[in-house]
């Protein structure tokens, strides 16, 4: 027969080289190591070592499987949200404080037009005045929110479609 590797005719004998099974010459046969069709009754793999039964094949199938999955990263996530009327909680805290705009600015450094337009729900406040205001007045302006994965009609647990995006008179 033909060496696969360096093409002398001579007798050849079936090898392993990187994984491919090859028939090479005596020459050649350094290169790789002995190909062994059965080791105790099962198939050989590329280094002689027996082929993983079935049953692990399937348990790794089945990793995969739920791997490959798709999952909605936000289900059971919360988030910190500034509070909708955080405009009229920030002016009945500073009333009750007894507090106007004017002093109620100097006393956290604000100026009186800015709080003016957070108390007017005008202004979304950056978190370094929220931080300044739940200090100064003892108030909470974050509150925890739920992340809801569907957005649509009747608490469906299906992918949103067109009819739940459109207003209907």
């Amino acid at each position: 027969m033909i060496c696969e590797m360096c093409g002398k005719e001579a007798v050849t004998r079936l090898m392993i080289v990187e994984g491919t099974k090859l028939n090479l010459c005596q020459d050649c046969s350094k290169f790789g190591d002995e190909y062994k069709s059965l080791v105790g009754g099962q198939p050989a793999s590329k280094g002689g070592a027996p082929v993983a039964n079935r049953s692990v094949i399937e348990a790794r199938l089945q990793k995969r499987e739920r791997r490959m999955q798709t999952r909605d990263v936000y289900a059971g996530a919360t988030t910190t949200e500034l509070a909708e009327d955080y405009g009229r909680i920030v002016r009945e805290a500073r009333e009750a404080k007894g507090m106007d705009l004017e002093e109620f600015g100097k006393s956290i450094l604000e100026k009186k037009g800015v709080l003016a337009k957070v108390e007017a729900n005008d202004l979304v406040p950056d978190d370094k005045l929220i931080a300044k205001l739940e200090k100064a007045l003892g108030i909470k302006l974050r509150e925890q929110v739920q992340a809801c994965g569907h957005i649509g009609s009747g608490g469906k647990a299906a992918a949103p479609t067109l009819a739940d995006f459109i207003k209907k008179k």
